[in-house]
C-alpha cells in the first residue's frame, strides 16, 4: 500500500531546530563518556563533576554551550580551565544533526511511500546522526588518547553493514522481484552482501598494506589496527567509493596539520624528536568520514565528470 507523506517548511524548520538541540544535549553526554571511558568510569555514576576540585555541577553548570559561555571556561568553585573540547564537541554534534535533518530529502518525502519504506526510511536516519555521533566519539578519543576502541568499531562495522543491506532490500524492490520471477532472489541478496563485504575488507586492507611497508622502511609501527577497523567502519557505513574518498580527505587534512606544526614557532628546537611524534590518523579519517557522508556522492560525481567517465 503506497501513501503521500508530506511536511510543511515549517514543520522542516522546527524538525531542524529539535534536532540541533538534541544534538547539543547528546553532544553533552559525549563529553562525559570522553572524559570517563579512558579512564574506565561509569558514564552514569556519580553526577557530572570538576575533574580537579570534584565539585558537583547544579542543574545550570550542565546546560549545554551556555554553561561554559556563562562560566567562561572554568570551574565555578576551583577557576580550573575546563577546555576547548566540551563546548567544540556539543557544538559540532548539535550542527551535524540540525545540517543532517534539514538536507535529508527522505525524511521529509512528498512522494509516494509505502508504510513499511517510510519507518525504515526514519530508522536510517536516525542510525546515521548515531554514526555522526560515534564518528565525533572515536575522533577525540584518537586525538586525545590516540585510542580507537574495538567496542566501538566492530559493533558499528556490523551495524553499518546490516543497515546497508537492509536499505537495498527495502529500494530496491523493483529489482528483487525480477530476480525472484527467476528464482534467484536469494542468490542476488547473497551476491549483493558478499559484494560490500569486500568492499569492507579491501577499506581495512588499504591501511593495514601502509602499516606493513612503513615497518619494512622504517621497522617500527606507523598506523595502528584501530585505524584498519575504522577504515572498514566508514566502508561499512558509507561504502567502499566513499570510504576512500573519506580516507583521501583524511591524508590531506593531517598532511595539511602536519605541515602546519612543523612551520610553528620552535619547530626547528623540535625537529630531532619529529620523526617519533605521533598524528593521530583516526580523527582526520573520521572528519573525512563525515565530509564524504554528507557531501561524498556530489563530490565523487563532480570527479568522475573531470576525469572524463
Amino acid at each position: 500500500m503506497q501513501a503521500v507523506y508530506s511536511t510543511s517548511p515549517m514543520m522542516r524548520i522546527l524538525g531542524t531546530i529539535f534536532a540541533g538541540l538534541l544534538g547539543l544535549a547528546f553532544g553533552s553526554f559525549l563529553n562525559v563518556c570522553l572524559s570517563r571511558w579512558p579512564e574506565g568510569e561509569s558514564v552514569v555514576q556519580p553526577r557530572s563533576h570538576c575533574r580537579n576540585c570534584s565539585h558537583t555541577l547544579s542543574w545550570w553548570e550542565n546546560i549545554p554551550l551556555f554553561s561554559w559561555i556563562a562560566l567562561r571556561g572554568r570551574c565555578r568553585e576551583c577557576r580550573t580551565w575546563i577546555g576547548w573540547r566540551y563546548p567544540m564537541v556539543e557544538l559540532a554534534v548539535g550542527i551535524l544533526w540540525a545540517a543532517f535533518v534539514w538536507h535529508a530529502e527522505p525524511l521529509f518525502p512528498g512522494l509516494e511511500m509505502s508504510t513499511s519504506e517510510l519507518s525504515f526510511t526514519l530508522g536510517s536516519g536516525l542510525a546515521q546522526i548515531f554514526f555522526f555521533w560515534i564518528l565525533i566519539a572515536l575522533a577525540v578519543l584518537d586525538a586525545e588518547n590516540l585510542w580507537l576502541p574495538d567496542w566501538i568499531t566492530v559493533p558499528g562495522i556490523t551495524i553499518g553493514f546490516v543497515l546497508n543491506l537492509l536499505r537495498f532490500k527495502v529500494y530496491s524492490s523493483r529489482t528483487l522481484a525480477f530476480y525472484a520471477a527467476l528464482g534467484i532472489q536469494g542468490r542476488f541478496l547473497y551476491h549483493m552482501a558478499f559484494k560490500w563485504l569486500l568492499g569492507i575488507l579491501a577499506a581495512a586492507a588499504i591501511i593495514l598494506l601502509i602499516r606493513w611497508i612503513y615497518w619494512l622502511i622504517r621497522r617500527r609501527e606507523g598506523l595502528g589496527l584501530g585505524d584498519a577497523k575504522l577504515m572498514a567502519l566508514l566502508a561499512a557505513w558509507l561504502g567502499l567509493p566513499q570510504a576512500m574518498l573519506a580516507f583521501v580527505l583524511g591524508v590531506i587534512l593531517g598532511s595539511v596539520v602536519a605541515v602546519g606544526l612543523l612551520v610553528l614557532p620552535g619547530s626547528k628546537e623540535r625537529s630531532e624528536s619529529w620523526g617519533l611524534s605521533k598524528l593521530p590518523l583516526g580523527t582526520f579519517l573520521c572528519i573525512g568520514g563525515i565530509l564524504s557522508s554528507l557531501w561524498g556522492q556530489p563530490i565523487l560525481a563532480a570527479y568522475l565528470r573531470w576525469a572524463g567517465f
